[in-house]
């Protein structure tokens, strides 16, 4: 007989993945949107809202029927992309980008506004880092007590002092917001949507599956259907939670400008809007908040990654591919944030719009009935102009690609994917047409499945 879990237990299951996707490094973007949009802040939110919350539940029911793991959703494009998209999802959430950026965030909020001299940064970053990750190694070596560490003890109090700032921004505001600026002053929405991706909250939601499922099966939900209820309910948790503390957060950033001013990064934004609020001890709030929920994040992707490479490169344990990627994590934390995010930025408009096309595909399956084709001809029109936009984003042929590809609609506000994706699945539909023996051996596959 399986277990019928509580509200509370579903709570704690909840706000276990809210901690995971409630990062140090998502939470500086909102701020950003809020103090460069100004007026237009909440247009640029709604947005912003689809692909940095909207689409993480999508990602999770899409996840739920699919098997539960991104392996199973993608290789119905073909084995070898499921496998490659796969191990570029993980090492991105991983060593590449999510632990250096979510490390550096903590720094640059925790620890650099009480340097009294910058000379000596590079050194105590890494002295930082070096501390930091080594007891996110620590507390990674054993998933099986997430639930309890993450769920019923630090999102609480994270989730108490980010609220106590948050009431306090709305009680007495720090302003109203101001004009807006580039690149909030035309095609708002679309700037706040294509923000959004830098959350990574939709690719987290991927690689964070089957550690999550493990969490649900841990506490005595073993069948694949109650598995998958679990999994919707607790994630329809964590999305409200995302939406109303990202809100809040954008609110901070659209109030702050007449108090601090423009800041350089959303870090700087928490850590003076703070201060402005509660004072110097506003810094020690901010600096748990951010403390706790980078702990948190890097603990969920470095053992998510550990646990993926672990399954599929079984001759090296989970806690030697923990050591690993830590040690490679560190490494890449010491070029500093700017570096990190620049790196990072082509990986995400490349990655981003493919997954988009996954979800999308996976909660349309039974109108094309699965053919293989469709998934193909999606990808190839969605990754063909993803990846054209991550190479203008590393900064090379813009005028060129700009020039040559303008005629695609969207292209200019880098929405141009939509487009040439949707005609990717419409010629592999058409394909099939012509080619039943596709549809036929999906259905085959279904039927072993099933």
């Amino acid at each position: 007989m399986q277990k019928k879990l509580s509200f509370g237990q579903l709570l704690a299951i909840g706000f276990m993945l809210l901690a995971m996707f409630l990062g140090a490094g998502n939470t500086i973007f909102a701020p950003m949107v809020g103090q460069l949009a100004g007026t237009n802040t909440w247009v640029a939110m709604v947005g912003f809202l689809i692909t940095g919350v909207g689409l993480v539940l999508l990602a999770i029911i899409s996840l739920a029927i699919s098997g539960g793991t991104v392996e199973n959703l993608a290789s119905r494009v073909g084995p070898k992309f499921g496998v490659l998209f796969s191990i570029a999802l993980f090492l991105t959430l991983g060593p590449i980008y999510v632990i250096p950026r979510t490390t550096s965030v903590v720094y640059e909020v925790s620890i650099a506004p009480i340097l009294d001299s910058t000379n000596s940064g590079s050194l105590i970053l890494f002295l930082f880092s070096t501390v930091f990750i080594v007891l996110t190694v620590l507390l990674s070596l054993n998933p099986s007590k997430f639930v309890d560490r993450l769920g019923k003890i630090i999102t609480p109090i994270f989730g108490t002092l980010l609220a106590l700032l948050i009431i306090k921004s709305f009680i007495t505001p720090m302003g109203s917001p101001n004009t807006p600026k580039e690149p909030y002053l035309d095609n708002v929405f679309f700037k706040g949507f294509v923000e959004g991706y830098y959350t990574m909250d939709v690719l987290a939601a991927f690689i964070f599956g089957g550690i999550f499922i493990k969490a649900i099966q841990n506490q005595g939900v073993t069948g694949k259907k109650e598995t998958s209820i679990v999994f919707i309910k607790s994630g329809i948790i964590t999305v409200i939670g995302l939406a109303i503390l990202q809100l809040s957060l954008a609110w901070i950033g659209a109030s702050s400008v007449d108090a601090i001013g423009y800041a350089n990064n959303g870090g700087e934004v928490l850590a003076y809007s703070s201060q402005f609020l509660y004072g110097d001890i506003g810094l020690l709030m901010i600096g748990t908040v951010i403390f706790l929920t980078g702990i948190t994040t890097n603990i969920a992707c470095l053992s998510s990654v550990a646990e993926y490479f672990s399954r599929i490169f079984p001759t090296v344990s989970y806690r030697k591919w923990i050591y690993v990627l830590a040690l490679i994590s560190l490494g890449i934390t010491n070029f500093g944030l700017a570096t990190i995010l620049d790196i990072a930025s082509p990986i995400l408009l490349l990655l981003y719009p493919l997954s988009i096309a996954l979800i999308v595909l996976s909660f349309t399956n039974n109108w094309f009935k699965g053919r293989q084709a469709v998934y193909v001809g999606t990808m190839i029109g969605t990754g063909f102009v993803a990846l054209l936009d991550a190479i203008k984003e590393a900064g090379f042929f813009v005028d060129s690609i700009n020039h040559v590809f303008s005629f695609i609609p969207l292209f200019s506000i880098g929405a141009g994917w939509i487009v040439t994706g949707l005609i990717g699945a419409i010629l592999g539909f058409v394909y099939t047409l012509f080619n039943q023996s596709d549809a036929e051996i999906y259905q085959m596959e279904e039927s072993k499945e099933g």
